[in-house]
């Protein structure tokens, strides 16, 4: 009985003592990538890069949807290397006076008139399109740094009872891709270790049809589990709540808008605060009253505590002091490209994207990555 006592289930509050709110890790995430989207200056956006980078090899888990980090960082390559490509093929609106290279141009239409194929390709344009591409890249690691972090399934639990079938469909979404990333790591293992080629067109045909299998497989599995547990229930609820509960969501959302674009312009300064904050409760209301037409229970639901409140609130500082660098000294965090400049490192804004590495140091490590609910859910860990 004791040893049963002392032990803590996987499933429970955190696959380890200390496991954060993983609202907690996506409010982080998300807060690196306002950062990044408030300035193109390379060397912010590559310490942001390295922020998330180190939190992630230390915090994730062995799960297959942590391991989905790595193809977030390949997509974020391939995109930046595509608008590169678009700004030579293409022609980019910088002038520049650098030019590098010439390539044939194309006659277009008159109705065509701002577009062009080929010509100069400058400096100047080039790197324009390297840093517009590096921050839509930062945009995309910051996201798979969440998806690595965050426990999907741990997340639908804290969802609200009228976003859960929303929630288990962005969710479903969310694991599909890593799970596809993993079969396809093994098929080629298991290809090589045979002695057959994994590369080229043959290689992806032959890796590619069995991962569509597996994935065929495992949709119409998921789909008998979710209809055998009663997944689409709803409680009969009055006409009324149904109609008060449509009004104020449908409320909140346009008073969310109107409150935004308030504090956006100069003239709605003074309703936008007000209009915001009465749209954001209405909403709200409206999600608490949608929430029972669920017929849904929670086990354990993951606590709200202080490392969340820490992990969450860095993420939050980081964008905020950004955004505020971004009033205070544009130039510093918009690098010039004309005239062709070579781009500084600002000293506080440096400092504050540190600020990212918070979770680093208040969050404790799995104490066994290898038998946490992901990894192995029929274990359970001594504590």
């Amino acid at each position: 009985m004791r040893g049963s006592a002392g032990r803590r289930r996987p499933g429970g509050r955190g696959a380890y003592r200390g496991a954060v709110h993983p609202g907690a890790w996506w409010v982080w995430a998300v807060g690196l990538g306002v950062a990044a989207s408030r300035t193109t200056n390379p060397l912010l956006l590559a310490l942001l890069v390295a922020a998330s980078g180190y939190v992630v090899a230390i915090h994730r888990s062995p799960a297959p949807w942590a391991r989905s980090y790595a193809a977030f960082v390949r997509l974020a390559l391939a995109v930046i290397l595509v608008r590169v490509v678009f700004a030579v093929a293409l022609g980019s609106p910088i002038p520049g006076t650098h030019t590098l290279f010439a390539l044939p141009e194309v006659p277009l239409p008159r109705w065509a008139q701002g577009i062009r194929l080929g010509g100069k390709v400058t400096a100047e344009a080039l790197v324009f399109a390297a840093y517009d591409g590096l921050k839509l890249a930062t945009l995309l690691i910051c996201v798979g740094a969440a998806n690595a972090l965050a426990s999907p399934s741990r997340l639908l639990k804290s969802l609200p009872g009228a976003l859960y079938e929303t929630g288990v469909a962005v969710v479903v979404a969310l694991t599909f891709a890593p799970h596809l990333v993993a079969d396809v790591q093994r098929l080629r293992a298991a290809r090589r270790l045979r002695g057959r080629p994994d590369r080229g067109v043959r290689g992806l045909l032959q890796v590619g049809l069995p991962v569509l299998e597996g994935a065929l497989e495992r949709s119409v599995a998921l789909a008998a589990a979710m209809e055998s547990r009663g997944y689409g229930r709803t409680a009969d609820v009055p006409a009324r709540v149904r109609r008060t509960t449509a009004t104020l969501t449908l409320g909140g959302l346009l008073g969310v808008c109107a409150g935004t674009y308030g504090l956006l312009t100069a003239e709605g300064g003074t309703y936008g605060l007000p209009v915001l904050f009465a749209g954001v409760a209405a909403a709200l209301a409206g999600l608490r009253l949608g929430g029972r037409r669920s017929l849904r229970s929670r086990y354990r639901p993951d606590p709200w505590g202080v490392r969340a409140w820490l992990v969450a609130g860095s993420g939050v500082v980081v964008a905020g002091l950004l955004a505020l660098a971004s009033a205070r000294d544009p130039q510093a965090l918009h690098p010039g490209v004309v005239p062709l400049v070579a781009p500084t490192l600002p000293l506080w804004p440096a400092a504050a994207v540190l600020l990212a590495l918070l979770p680093a140091f208040v969050v404790p490590r799995p104490l066994a990555p290898a038998r946490t609910a992901e990894a192995s859910p029929h274990t359970e860990e001594p504590s």
